[in-house]
């Protein structure tokens, strides 16, 4: 996952530029990148792993000048893209995945088109979105292009002498903002970006809508689909606690999955915590429905460290969640405690460092209770899980039934016997005293948007 954020100023827009991105922060870890559009087309990118956006922009962005910019946190790609093309030059950051991505570039090849971005054999999904809006008429008709072409989703912003074209993918699996302040405009991914910099939300773009904002302000150039599944995924984990999606801010959303949870859950416990940060919320709401004490038998080492589901490699994720948390053994000792987490996705940090450093810790039963469904298929609208294999769901499923199955109905069916079955394997290889998963409607109740305008993919299977 990326998040990505535009600005147009009557001055020059680098403080904003680089506080905006940098609000981005908790949605990458791999690389970061500015561009900003003065006397001349001007970027930065850095390797961010192991390292925080400020500390690596802070210096460059006072050197970057000019009243307009694009920035983005990127969990994968190196961003942004500069292109000279028959438009004229842009720059470009995206936020998504293209799940066709090789067929595409196979076409461009073919047309006599090459990739200068290329890792492992694989292009840069921005630089094959920039190739691909390069083969319409016009700007306009190059992102529609793009839209039509691609399986998956690409939110992106685009930048050329005419201003910020910012456009939400066509299923709005991802956000796009545009916030105002005076004579000024910016567009983000996460509207907690706006606050400490003056802007109020404009508009929320619709799904398929294409906006130019430059100096004059917001024009719309592409009016928006009826098809919106924005990912529930950003309520229950990887959004910012401040964000707002649809009008819905997340930290409430968090909170009401918290008393979904504690709704008829009759475990005997001391007290409640979260896995931090994102479980935290869950926690608060478990312990506002139980009234069970919340304490923080777990801390996170700086608010800055990085997130362990986002990271590509598994050596990347085991060192994060080794490193992270800090357990405090005065109040886990000798107690039955209730863990709140958002989710679990592959299950190895949970077994092999969380129940862990808890029973070192002496707790007497570790409870865990997770704020949505458990994970059954990889994500096909970003950057997150790749494969079958990495779900702890999954691996569930092959032990019990001795092989790969390709139909999972049964155990998605959250009142089936193999369902029941399924989080039993789960709870047990974990090492957890017990696991309560959230019922799919209630979560979907929790976050207060029709079923049918959430993307629940990666649950169910089912995408438009």
């Amino acid at each position: 996952m990326s998040g990505i954020f535009g600005v147009v100023t009557k001055n020059d827009c680098g403080q904003d530029l680089f506080y905006g991105t940098d609000y981005h922060s908790h949605l990458g870890t791999q690389f970061g990148g500015l561009a900003v559009w003065g006397k001349e087309l001007t970027r930065k990118i850095h390797d961010i792993r192991g390292s925080q956006f400020k500390s690596k922009f802070y210096e460059d962005y006072k050197h970057m000048s000019g009243n307009k910019g694009i920035g983005v946190i990127s969990s994968r790609d190196e961003q942004p893209i500069c292109v000279n093309s028959k438009f004229g030059p842009f720059a470009i950051v995206t936020c998504g995945y293209i799940d066709n991505s090789m067929e595409l570039a196979d076409e461009l090849y073919k047309k006599g088109l090459s990739f200068s971005e290329v890792s492992d054999g694989k292009v840069n999904l921005t630089e094959l979105a920039a190739k691909l809006i390069i083969q319409g008429k016009d700007i306009i008709d190059g992102i529609e292009y793009l839209y039509s072409k691609i399986d998956g989703s690409c939110t992106l912003l685009l930048m050329n002498k005419e201003g910020i074209y910012a456009a939400r993918d066509r299923f709005g699996y991802m956000p796009l903002v545009i916030g105002k302040r005076d004579e000024d405009w910016a567009v983000t991914t996460e509207s907690t970006a706006f606050s400490n910099l003056g802007f109020k939300i404009a508009k929320f773009l619709a799904p398929g809508e294409v906006i130019l904002i430059d100096e004059k302000g917001m024009r719309q150039k592409v009016k928006g689909g009826s098809v919106n599944q924005i990912c529930a995924f950003l309520w229950i984990y990887t959004g910012f606690p401040a964000s707002t999606y649809e009008g819905i801010n997340v930290e409430v959303v968090r909170e009401r999955c918290g008393r979904c949870l504690a709704k008829g859950d009759n475990v005997k416990i001391d007290l409640v915590g979260g896995i931090p940060d994102s479980g935290t919320t869950h926690a608060i709401g478990y312990a506002m429905e139980s009234k069970v004490p919340y304490r923080r038998p777990l801390v996170k080492y700086t608010p800055g460290f990085d997130r362990s589901y986002i990271p590509p490699s598994q050596e990347m994720r085991d060192r994060i969640a080794r490193m992270k948390l800090i357990p405090i053994q005065d109040i886990i000792k000798d107690k039955a405690i209730v863990f709140c987490d958002d989710s679990i996705v592959r299950g190895t940090q949970l077994k092999n460092y969380t129940i862990r450093k808890l029973e070192e810790a002496g707790a007497k039963e570790i409870h865990l209770r997770i704020a949505c469904p458990p994970l059954m298929f990889p994500c096909k609208f970003n950057y997150s899980t790749r494969s079958n294999a990495e779900l702890a769901a999954r691996k569930a499923i092959r032990d019990i039934e001795g092989k790969d199955i390709k139909d999972v109905k049964c155990y998605v069916d959250e009142d089936s016997p193999k369902h029941k079955k399924m989080v039993d394997w789960i709870t047990e290889d974990i090492g957890a005293s017990s696991i309560k998963f959230q019922k799919l409607d209630d979560m979907v109740s929790a976050i207060g948007l029709p079923k049918e305008k959430l993307c629940l993919y990666c649950w169910t299977g089912k995408h438009p």
